[in-house]
């Protein structure tokens, strides 16, 4: 991957499976997290009560600054803040789409210097 990234290509990776919200979320979840381990927190619920089955609630991804939070609690609810040493300066709510359009943006321009973005994109892409 080199100057050159389709930030296109990876927010369609990233969209892939949108028609069903809940294996999207549950796709994403996966995918950001085998690439970027260390930056990405996926937190999980029990569908029933004592149940062994947890669907994915929360998915938060740290790049720089900038924190990515995707929610499933009540529908879907898509935010990007702003935070400068652990306190939000600035967050806003953000359409799905537009989401996953600022997310690739940011894991794109990170991978033009950091070859672990890089690789985490490949994955992305690939996976």
């Amino acid at each position: 991957m080199g100057p050159g990234i389709d930030v296109e290509l990876v927010a369609a990776s990233l969209r892939a499976s949108s028609r069903d919200v809940k294996t999207f979320v549950e796709v994403l979840a996966v995918k950001l997290d085998e690439a970027l381990p260390d930056r990405v927190q996926v937190e999980r619920r029990a569908t029933r009560f004592l149940g062994k089955e947890k669907r994915v609630e929360r998915i938060q991804c740290q790049l720089g600054d900038v924190r990515y939070s995707l929610s499933t609690r009540d529908g879907i609810d898509a935010r990007r803040a702003k935070a400068v040493r652990g306190v939000v300066l600035k967050s806003e709510e953000l359409s799905l789409d537009d989401w996953l359009g600022a997310l690739a943006r940011d894991l794109a321009e990170e991978a033009q210097t950091n070859e672990r973005a890089q690789v985490a994109l490949q994955e992305l892409l690939s996976g």
